[in-house]
Formats: C-alpha cells, sequence, structure tokens
C-alpha cells in the first residue's frame, strides 16, 4: 500500500526511509544558530528512528555560518569565491553541530559532501549509493551538504532541494521532506487575496508549475517554489514523495506529518510505465544535458506511446555531444518530452535526421543503429 497522506509518513512500513532537507534560514538567524530549534528537530529524527525509520538529512547552512565567522557581506553570497570560502568555514561548524545534537541521543552522524558531478556521473552517483546504503544499514544518520567550497557555478546544484530529491533517489527513500519558510504550494502567490494552500498534488504538470513563485521569504536560501517543484519531478521519476512543509514552527514534522499542514506530491500512476528503472530514474533526474534534439509532431506522439526516437522524426540538433551523452528531445513548441542517451555523435544526428534507415548507411559510412535514442535509454518528463 502506498503513502497516500502526511500521517503515512510516520508509519514504518510505508515510508522506512526518510531525507528531510533543512533551509538556510530555519538553522540560522540573524543572532546565528538557531539552536532550541534545532534541537528539537533532532528530536523529532531521534523519534522517528525509535519507531525504525531511516533518515538522512540534507543540511544548508554552511555558506551562512562560514560568513559570519568571516564577517563577510551579503551572507557570503557576494561572489562565488565568498561562498567558497564561507563553506570551507563553516561545513567544520556546521558537521560538529549535527553530530554533537544527534549523539545527544545516542546517533552517530556522518558527513558527506557532494557536488553535481557526483550524482550526474553514473558511476559516482553508484558510489554515493553504496555509501549511504552502508552508512544506514550501520544506524548512522548521514547530513550531506552540497560541496560549495569546491563547486563553481557550472557545477552547482544551486539549491538542495534538488540535491534531497538526487539523495533520495541515491538511496532508495521511501519520501522527501522539504522544511521551508511556507506551509505549502498555494495556487497562486500566498500573499494575493484568496490564494488557496494544495493538500494532494498527483504528478507536476505545467498547471502546478504556472503556480509557482521563484521569490523565498528570508533571502537567505537560494531555492524558491521553482526549485522544490523540479525537486517533486526528480522524486517523482523514482516513485518517491515529496512534502512542501513550513519549518519555521517548533517541531516542525510533528506539525506536518500530525497536524497534516503541508503540500503532498505523489507520482503520477503510469508515468513512464509505471516506476522507472534505478538507471531511468537516475537519467530523468539530470540536471545537466550536452544538448538537445528536436523532433516533429510524429515522433513526439511516438515518443508517448513507449518507442524509441528514430532519425525519421528528427528535425534538429543543438549543443556538441557525443555517442551515449545525456540530450533533450524537444518538440516542435520547444517543450522538454524526455531526456534519453544518444547512440549518434550531433554531428552523425544532423547529418541523418529526417532520413528512412535505408539511407542512412550512405551517409554514415556504416549500418545505422535502431534508433537515435532507444526507449531503453529514454525517459518521459
Amino acid at each position: 500500500m502506498p503513502v497516500s497522506r502526511l500521517s503515512d509518513l510516520s508509519d514504518r512500513a510505508l515510508a522506512p526511509r526518510l531525507v528531510i532537507k533543512v533551509g538556510s534560514a530555519l538553522l540560522v538567524g540573524k543572532e546565528g544558530v538557531r539552536r532550541a530549534w534545532l534541537t528539537a528537530l533532532v528530536a523529532e529524527i531521534a523519534e522517528a528512528r525509535t519507531r525504525g525509520q531511516q533518515v538522512i538529512v540534507v543540511s544548508s547552512g554552511a555558506i551562512a555560518l562560514g560568513a559570519a565567522t568571516l564577517e563577510l557581506e551579503k551572507g557570503g553570497r557576494g561572489s562565488l569565491a565568498d561562498a567558497q570560502a564561507a563553506a570551507a568555514v563553516g561545513q567544520i561548524a556546521l558537521s560538529g553541530l549535527w553530530a554533537e545534537l544527534l549523539g545527544s541521543h545516542g546517533l552517530t552522524a556522518a558527513q558527506m559532501l557532494l557536488t553535481l558531478d557526483d550524482l550526474e556521473d553514473r558511476r559516482r552517483y553508484l558510489n554515493v549509493t553504496a555509501t549511504l546504503t552502508r552508512l544506514l544499514d550501520a544506524g548512522a544518520v548521514p547530513v550531506i551538504n552540497e560541496n560549495d567550497s569546491v563547486a563553481t557555478q557550472e557545477i552547482r546544484f544551486g539549491d538542495n532541494d534538488r540535491l534531497a530529491a538526487r539523495v533520495a533517489q541515491a538511496a532508495q527513500a521511501s519520501a522527501v521532506v522539504l522544511l521551508s519558510d511556507i506551509d505549502g504550494l498555494y495556487d497562486r502567490h500566498p500573499k494575493e487575496p484568496g490564494a488557496r494552500m494544495i493538500a494532494v498534488v498527483e504528478g507536476v504538470t505545467s498547471e502546478v508549475h504556472a503556480m509557482a513563485s521563484t521569490e523565498s521569504n528570508s533571502g537567505m536560501g537560494s531555492g524558491g517554489m521553482v526549485s522544490k517543484l523540479q525537486a517533486a519531478e526528480i522524486a517523482e521519476l523514482a516513485d518517491i514523495c515529496l512534502v512542501i512543509g513550513n519549518g519555521q514552527h517548533e517541531r516542525p514534522v510533528a506539525r506536518i506529518i500530525g497536524q497534516g499542514i503541508g503540500t503532498l506530491f505523489l507520482p503520477r500512476p503510469g508515468k513512464n510505465g509505471g516506476r522507472a528503472g534505478a538507471r531511468k530514474a537516475w537519467l530523468g533526474g539530470r540536471l545537466r544535458l550536452k544538448g538537445s534534439i528536436h523532433v516533429d509532431a510524429g515522433a513526439a506522439a511516438a515518443l508517448t506511446r513507449g518507442s524509441s526516437l528514430l532519425a525519421k522524426g528528427v528535425t534538429g540538433v543543438e549543443g556538441h555531444f557525443e555517442r551515449g551523452d545525456p540530450v533533450a528531445i524537444v518538440d516542435a513548441e520547444a517543450r522538454v518530452l524526455a531526456h534519453g542517451l544518444s547512440e549518434y555523435r550531433a554531428a552523425e544526428c544532423d547529418a541523418i535526421r529526417g532520413l528512412h534507415s535505408s539511407e542512412q548507411a550512405e551517409v554514415l559510412g556504416y549500418s545505422p543503429r535502431s534508433s537515435v535514442v532507444h526507449r531503453d535509454q529514454l525517459v518521459l518528463k
């Protein structure tokens, strides 16, 4: 029986493994670390462990802590160099804080620092999976943060919402709880008259995206509602639930799960033919692609029916990619239909676009492959 309501997240049988994401503004206030609040949250994590649930924490806060210590302007986000320096200092304090508070409940904290490349590269992604699995089996509580001290703008997640969803995929978690500065997703900007919070969302559609705002009330974090919806899409590919809830209250998890105050995102039934396999979930959650392949209406319709992408339906190619690189498949209206691994280099894709298989050998100089992107290496968005 799958999760269908927020209260199910306290059920060990329905949600044996949780990922809890803590934003910077929740952990660090104007006076420094919000220690009383964090102590109460750690007590909630300990209670979940007592119920038999495993917990992974994705924690922001390193840059904010380091910036305060180094007295950097703009919370350490004035430049990439400032952010990297602040993270190097703040990460020590952050990991020590989690270790201390978890240790007071007899729990062992384990620190993991990740960059985008760690979860975009398939082999490194599997290494993350193996490490998380071993830590959880050993009874530890992994505390994960983006490795901001070495990450550049080109390889950053940019927010820990999407990082939390990618970690949940790697750990094969049951649900992700994003503790934020808002109760959940509203049907319009929450400050507008008549704005209504949505309790349950089944799949992130274009209509759901239209409700999102990029604003963050605190100004300290880097994620808004847009990034949270992107996280929900990533989680959905692996059949993982995601929750947006207000972390500003004392014992926020109890408020969200116990009182049912939050938005629960459920995977769409039948998306990609059911639960995506582990490889497809990894592929669909990628944030960095090497290029794009544009297709006509016939090819777009065939993809939705579960077919591979054939050269005949390709209308254009963008980017520089090699065989096996991840690409976006885009329709005539510039909508991303899918992510997939290309069977050809970009130049080859361009050379055979619009051609039947019988015409491709003369252009390529060898027998064509069965498809440009095979359906087994493709996941619908």
